[in-house]
């Protein structure tokens, strides 16, 4: 016998619940058979939730028994709940993933072979030119969280946007290998201050931060990988000067 279901969820012209999606997407990924019921308009969905006392929309029965919201739900069938909150690498894992993907590509199509040395060149780069479009995409909002502990940046504000374009550009030149001598010190200077910042801030001050190196409103944790990001990008600006002497 199939398992029959019922959600009321949102869905007007202006607006379709997320949730709501994810409910019904759920019920039907189970087994369920759902009887879909839609609130056409926000009357409709104020007068569902006073008439039922409920504070939220979506609301799934299961076998005519009231199971609740779409958290609700996920518990009912055994998972875990959405993560919509809390601290996380994924943003930073996801640009090193991709950078290493595309420093394994163009290696490849452009010297037949796979050069650890250009490889691990392309990734730090490519790597500093993702990081760089984070923070420029929305300059302010990076500017709010890069001031709490980069130790120039409190005393000078501008220097968080300084920040954002060294970083970009010294990637972008760096993968043309062109300028070295201009773009490695001041990446070098400038990645210097961040790792002594961000040593001060979490290791000696002891402070719970978030990580702007992804742009503003991330919910990266300041720490390990925030600071070997800045040494990657210290031992990029050392090799390029030293190997631009051989």
């Amino acid at each position: 016998m199939e398992k029959k279901a019922t959600i009321y969820r949102m869905v007007t012209p202006d607006h379709l619940c997320p949730w709501g999606i994810k409910a019904l997407d759920l019920l039907k990924r189970n087994g369920y058979e759902v009887d879909d019921q839609h609130l056409e308009s926000m009357d409709a969905n104020k007068q569902y939730k006073e008439e039922h006392a409920v504070d939220e929309t979506p609301q799934i029965y299961i076998e005519g028994e009231h199971i609740g919201g779409y958290d609700a739900l996920r518990k009912q069938l055994g998972l875990g709940p959405d993560p919509k909150e809390g601290t996380t690498y994924r943003p930073v894992v996801a640009i090193f993933a991709v950078a290493l993907g595309m420093a394994l590509a163009t290696t490849w199509v452009s010297l037949g072979a796979l050069e650890l040395i250009r490889v691990a060149e392309l990734f730090i780069a490519f790597s500093m030119c993702a990081l760089g479009i984070q923070k420029l995409r929305d300059v302010q909002s990076y500017e709010n969280g890069f001031v709490q502990y980069d130790l120039l940046a409190r005393h000078y504000v501008p220097y968080a946007a300084i920040y954002a374009y060294i970083e970009t550009i010294g990637g972008i030149l760096m993968i043309a290998g062109g300028l070295t001598w201009v773009v490695a010190p001041i990446v070098l200077v400038a990645t210097t201050i961040g790792a002594i910042s961000i040593i001060k801030a979490v290791y000696i001050e002891k402070r719970d931060l978030k990580c702007a190196c992804v742009g503003g409103g991330s919910d990266v944790p300041l720490g390990f990988i925030s600071l070997t990001e800045n040494f990657m990008m210290m031992a990029m600006a050392v090799w390029m000067m030293i190997k631009s002497l051989a």
